[in-house]
C-alpha cells in the first residue's frame, strides 16, 4: 500500500525548526578506517533530538542521481534535518553549491575512490567513463563503500543516523545499516512504473519468474492488471537485455541490484507523485509489499545567482541572441551526461534541426566515437543555420536556458530528470529515448497525450533528420500540435507546483519521524 492509503486525511505536515547544529566542514576521508575519535559532536538536546532527524543519503555514482539525490538533500534540510551526503571529492566538487542558509545541515562526506583494475583515472562518475563498456568497473568500484559505510556508521556511535536513503546500485546497504540498527529507505530516481515494469523482487532477483529473453521486456507483464502500452521496443529489449540481466565485472547483475534493494529496504520513496500516476505507485506497492512513498519531482531549484554564466561573455552573448527571439519560439536540444551520440545520430539530428526551420540552442557533446574530440557537424551546417542557431559545447547553465521566455520545446533523451525539468516549465518535450528506462518513459508520455516521440525503425532504433524535423515542427508550430503544447502548461500545474512538491517532501519526513518515534 502506499503512504497516502495509511495517512489519515487530514493529517498536518510536521516541518521541524531550523536548527544549527555543530557539524565539522572538514573531510572524513583520513579517518572513515580509524575508529578512535568521534568526528560529529553528536550530544544533542531532547529537543533537538525530538524535532529533527539525521539522515544519510548515499547515491549512486551518475549525475543522474547525484544531482536529484542533492535536490531532495536541500529540501530535507530545509525542514531543518541534518542531512551527511557520502560522495566522492570529485563528485562533490562538481553538485552545486550548497546554500549558505543550509550549509551547516547538508553537509559532504568524502569517500576515497579506490584504484580499479581497467577503470581510467580520475573515473568517480558514469560521465567520465569513455566507453559503456567500463560501467562495470565503476559498479565494482562503488560496492567497496559497503565498508567505508560501516565505518562512518561506526563512528556515530552511540548515536547513529536515524535513516540511510540510499541508491539501488549500494543493495548492500540495508545489510551494513541493520548492523547498526539503522532503517533504511530506497530513493528511486526513477517514475513508478518504470520501476513497476521491472517486476517483484524475485523475478529481478533470478529466483522465479524470471524474463530470460529480451521479446519478454516487448511486452507489458503479467503482474500489470490494467492496460498499457508503457514497454520496451525490439531494439531498446536487447540494448537492455545484455548488460542488465546477465552478472557484469562487479559479481551481479544490475537487476540483481533493484531486487535485493526492493527486498530489504524498509519503504520505497519515488521521485513522482499521486497526482501524475496513482495507479503506478498503488501497484508497485503491491508488488513489493512495503509503504510507497511518493516524494514529488523536486525539479531543480533555479539558481540564485549563476556566476559563470553571468560572467562568461560567450554565455552573456546567448542570452542576448534569446532576448530577440519571438516568446516560445526557440528548440532547446540536449540529450542528458549518460548518452553517447555516434557521429552518425549527431549528423541526423544536426540535419532536423536544420530542415525543421526552427531556431535552436543545442547543448552538444562528442559523438562516442570521436574519441573524445569535438563534434564534427555536417558540412556547411552551421553557415546555414547562422544566426537561427546556437550550438553550445561542454558545460550550458541549463536551469537559466529552459526558464528563458524565448524557450518553447526542448528536444530530449527521455531521461525522467530532463523530462521533470522541461514539464515544470510548461515545455512540450520531444522525446528521442537512448537508454535505459528513458523508452518507458518516452511510452509513459505518450500514453498520456503529453509528447511524442520521434519516428524510429523498431528494430535498429535508427532515426532520420527528416524525422526530427517533422516533429519538431508538429509539437512547436503546427495547428495539429496545439493539444500537446496545451498538455504541457497542463502539467506544469503538477510537475512545477513547489507547494504540491513540498508536501509530499513533508509526508515522506513525516513517516521517518513516526517510524523513529515508534520504535522508541
Amino acid at each position: 500500500m502506499t503512504w497516502q492509503d495509511r495517512r489519515h486525511r487530514n493529517s498536518l505536515c510536521f516541518v521541524a525548526p531550523l536548527i544549527r547544529l555543530p557539524f565539522p566542514r572538514s573531510s572524513l576521508a583520513a579517518s572513515l578506517s580509524s575508529t578512535s575519535s568521534p568526528v560529529f559532536d553528536f550530544h544533542l538536546s531532547p529537543s533537538m533530538d525530538d524535532a529533527s532527524l539525521h539522515i544519510v543519503m548515499l547515491p549512486w555514482l551518475a549525475f543522474g542521481h547525484l544531482l536529484p539525490f542533492m535536490e531532495f538533500s536541500k529540501r530535507m534540510a530545509q525542514h531543518g534535518h541534518r542531512v551527511s551526503f557520502l560522495a566522492t571529492k570529485r563528485n562533490i566538487q562538481r553538485l552545486p553549491r550548497v546554500p549558505p542558509h543550509l550549509s551547516s545541515l547538508l553537509q559532504f562526506v568524502e569517500l576515497p575512490m579506490p584504484s580499479i583494475e581497467h577503470l581510467p583515472e580520475n573515473a568517480e562518475a558514469s560521465v567520465d567513463l569513455p566507453s559503456d563498456e567500463l560501467r562495470p568497473y565503476l559498479r565494482q568500484a562503488f560496492d567497496t563503500f559497503q565498508h567505508q559505510l560501516s565505518s562512518f556508521l561506526r563512528q556515530t556511535l552511540p548515536r547513529v543516523p536515524d535513516w540511510i536513503v540510499f541508491d539501488y546500485a549500494a543493495y548492500w546497504a540495508p545489510r551494513v545499516a541493520a548492523e547498526f540498527g539503522v532503517p533504511c529507505a530506497y530513493l528511486s530516481v526513477f517514475n513508478a512504473a518504470a520501476l513497476s515494469f521491472f517486476g517483484p523482487s524475485a523475478s529481478l532477483m533470478g529466483c522465479e519468474g524470471v524474463r530470460a529473453t529480451p521479446e519478454q521486456f516487448m511486452e507489458l507483464p503479467e503482474w500489470v492488471p490494467f492496460e498499457s502500452t508503457i514497454f520496451y521496443k525490439p531494439y531498446e529489449a536487447r540494448e537492455l537485455f545484455k548488460p542488465g540481466v546477465l552478472p557484469d565485472a562487479s559479481g551481479v547483475s544490475e537487476t540483481y541490484r533493484f531486487g535485493r534493494t526492493l527486498e530489504d529496504c524498509q519503504l520505497i520513496a519515488v521521485r513522482s507523485c499521486p497526482e501524475f500516476e496513482p495507479d503506478w505507485l498503488h501497484l508497485l506497492g503491491k508488488l513489493h509489499k512495503r509503504p510507497v512513498i511518493p516524494v514529488g519531482f523536486f525539479p531543480a531549484s533555479p539558481p540564485e545567482s549563476d556566476t559563470d554564466a553571468e560572467s562568461d561573455s560567450r554565455w552573456r552573448s546567448i542570452f542576448q541572441w534569446l532576448a530577440k527571439q519571438k516568446p516560445e519560439s526557440v528548440v532547446y536540444v540536449a540529450f542528458g551526461s549518460e548518452a553517447k551520440l555516434t557521429s552518425s545520430q549527431l549528423h541526423e539530428i544536426a540535419l532536423g534541426l536544420e530542415r525543421s526551420q526552427l531556431p535552436f540552442v543545442w547543448a552538444l557533446r562528442a559523438p562516442a566515437d570521436s574519441h573524445g574530440s569535438p563534434a564534427a557537424l555536417p558540412e556547411g551546417f552551421e553557415e546555414r543555420t547562422q544566426g537561427r542557431g546556437l550550438v553550445c559545447l561542454g558545460w550550458v547553465p541549463q536551469a537559466r536556458l529552459l526558464a528563458h521566455p524565448s524557450m518553447g520545446g526542448f528536444l530530449t533523451h527521455a531521461g525522467w530528470s530532463s523530462i521533470i525539468e522541461g514539464l515544470a516549465l510548461g515545455l512540450p518535450v520531444v522525446l528521442m529515448p537512448l537508454m535505459f528506462d528513458q523508452g518507458l518513459n518516452a511510452r509513459n508520455l505518450v500514453e498520456r497525450k503529453i509528447s511524442v516521440e520521434v519516428p524510429r525503425n523498431e528494430e535498429d532504433g535508427y532515426f532520420t533528420g527528416e524525422g526530427i524535423a517533422t516533429t519538431l515542427r508538429l509539437v512547436m508550430v503546427e495547428e495539429q500540435g496545439q493539444p500537446l503544447r496545451a498538455k504541457a502548461k497542463e502539467y506544469r500545474e503538477v510537475f512545477g507546483d513547489e507547494k504540491l512538491n513540498d508536501r509530499h517532501v513533508c509526508e515522506f519526513l513525516e513517516y521517518l519521524i513516526e517510524h523513529r518515534r515508534q520504535q522508541a
